[in-house]
């Protein structure tokens, strides 16, 4: 990064001066500049250069990376004017964000952990999972992309990883005005399916190029405490399994009679069996069907329940298809809730960032109203630690995790 490292002072870096009445969220320390806000650019820049944002009173704020491809214009990173955004900025980022995670116990040589999360770690557009030892970058900024080799270098230098690949995802990407290949950065990955532990529970892990693990980290604490609310040999339905987390903790922890996991994909309900033959689990069984129809199904056939979970894939992307995604939570929540016995343990979530905490517990208040059965919150959740949210820009909470009594 060259470019960077040669930056001076403040006086060679371009300037992003912002329109009256639009500095306040950014000396607060909001990380996200919209086009919408800015006055003019003074300098010349290219895509992913580092600017300092300064007020319409030419104050100075905070240094970030620009990208006139997108509507986030620019991410801010440092609120310091003595601190511009060199290579030993960004190393320190990642230094801290590690040190987090390892004074944790997450940081094993058998586990899994997402060791940078964009913006809760003063990295927006930059998340670094690692498995095992094998480190995965994705990036969703065009700023963070061009100094991706960079970075890569700085995480081997502090972890010494078995290898780092790097994915994009596209419908982010998109709004970026990016492409990314998958490629590998460091070193190779395995020819067949890593294995990680997480709760004393053993998953296989498929780093595959140009695939997504198959695995969410997220969830791992709340596969545990759930698991901890059922009654007894519980009588256990795990929709949207995927995996098999849920499922498999309710059995080796939850004390599970049996359990029943579905999912519509194919691929998820093999590697959730596969998981379960890893672990020796006999009371656990999966099956492949649409989970609407399956839960309406149980339902028309008088089937009952001692607990239900519910973790299904995100309903919308954006605040314009939330009435449709409400409908979807409402669906599937409204016919487990009729498929548990009085006094059944409902374990519910949500990772659709667009639909947020209130709405989703409105939706629930319809589904008592409409069942007439009572919803007792035992414990609202939210996402595992290694995914913090930071106080200044709380749009990156997005998993909700509602344990719920129902009589």
């Amino acid at each position: 990064m060259s470019d960077e490292t040669s930056d001076a002072s403040a006086s060679s870096i371009p300037i992003v001066k912002l329109r009256p009445r639009k500095a306040q969220p950014f000396f607060g320390r909001h990380p996200w500049v919209r086009d919408s806000g800015i006055d003019k650019v003074i300098g010349k820049v290219q895509d992913g250069d580092v600017v300092q944002l300064h007020s319409d009173k030419d104050r100075f704020i905070a240094y970030g990376l620009i990208n006139r491809n997108s509507h986030l214009r620019v991410r801010l990173y440092s609120w310091d004017q003595e601190q511009p955004l060199a290579d030993e900025f960004w190393r320190g980022r990642l230094e801290r964000a590690i040190l987090m995670r390892r004074e944790m116990g997450l940081l094993q040589d058998d586990t899994g952990c997402r060791l940078v999360y964009s913006e809760a770690d003063g990295l927006s557009g930059l998340i670094v999972e690692n498995f095992a030892g094998h480190l995965m970058i994705q990036v969703t900024s065009l700023g963070m992309y061009r100094r991706i080799e960079s970075i890569a270098a700085i995480l081997t230098d502090l972890l010494q990883p078995k290898s780092i690949s790097l994915r994009g995802e596209a419908g982010i990407l998109k709004l970026e005005g990016l492409e990314v290949e998958s490629r590998m950065l460091v070193g190779e990955l395995p020819g067949e399916p890593i294995e990680i532990v997480e709760n004393d529970l053993r998953y296989e892990v498929d780093l595959s190029e140009g695939q997504k693990t198959g695995f969410y980290l997220d969830q791992r604490d709340n596969r545990r405490v759930a698991a901890s609310y059922l009654p007894h040999n519980a009588k256990v339905l795990d929709m949207f399994c995927y995996s098999g987390g849920f499922a498999m903790n309710a059995a080796r922890h939850g004390g599970a009679a049996s359990v029943h996991g579905v999912d519509g994909s194919g691929p998820a309900v093999s590697a959730a069996q596969r998981n379960v033959e890893r672990n020796q689990l006999n009371n656990v069984s999966f099956e492949k069907a649409d989970c609407f129809d399956y839960l309406k199904a149980r339902v028309d056939a008088g089937d009952k329940y001692d607990a239900i979970i519910l973790d299904p894939p995100k309903f919308t992307k954006s605040r314009r298809t939330i009435d449709e995604a409400l409908r979807a939570y409402f669906h599937i929540n409204r016919h487990a809730t009729q498929l548990l016995r009085p006094g059944g343990i409902l374990v519910t979530c949500s990772c659709s960032g667009n639909v947020s905490r209130d709405e989703f517990l409105m939706m629930l208040l319809g589904v008592s109203q409409k069942t007439g059965r009572d919803l007792r919150l035992l414990e609202q959740r939210g996402a595992a630690p290694d995914h913090p949210v930071s106080a200044t820009c709380l749009e990156n909470e997005y998993l909700k995790c509602f344990i719920a009594s129902v009589s």
